[in-house]
């Protein structure tokens, strides 16, 4: 069964960068699109990027087009989000995410396994 675990979050001054990593475990990733979430507090979780399986294909939310970049190394069982520039606004539990169709997305309703998150904030 697949399970996965973000790491790489924490605190961060305006402009700044961070590297979120999603690493996998217990099935290969090679089978699986991976999005990116984030929930800020009293907000609705939002879809921040998305990966397909073979890597060609990317999604970004308009609010982090040109600063944030995802990748993924199937070799090493993990995704990446890096994140550059970061705004206050980006403070939130970022969530990784996984799902067998092939076709990236960011709506959250379509992935079926999930990470328990990792606290981004940005903040001087």
């Amino acid at each position: 069964q697949l399970q996965l675990v973000e790491s790489g979050g924490g605190l961060v001054q305006p402009g700044g960068s961070l590297r979120l990593s999603c690493a996998a475990s217990g099935v290969t990733l090679d089978y699986y699109t991976i999005g990116w979430f984030r929930q800020a507090p009293g907000k609705e979780r939002e879809g921040v990027s998305c990966i397909s399986r073979s890597g060609t294909s990317t999604n970004f939310e308009d609010s982090v087009k040109g600063r944030f970049t995802i990748s993924r190394d199937n070799a090493k069982n993990t995704a990446y989000l890096q994140m550059n520039s970061l705004k206050p606004e980006d403070t939130a539990v970022y969530y990784c995410a996984a799902r067998t169709d092939y076709r990236c997305s960011r709506y959250s309703s379509v992935y079926d396994t999930w990470g328990r998150g990792t606290q981004v904030t940005v903040s001087s």
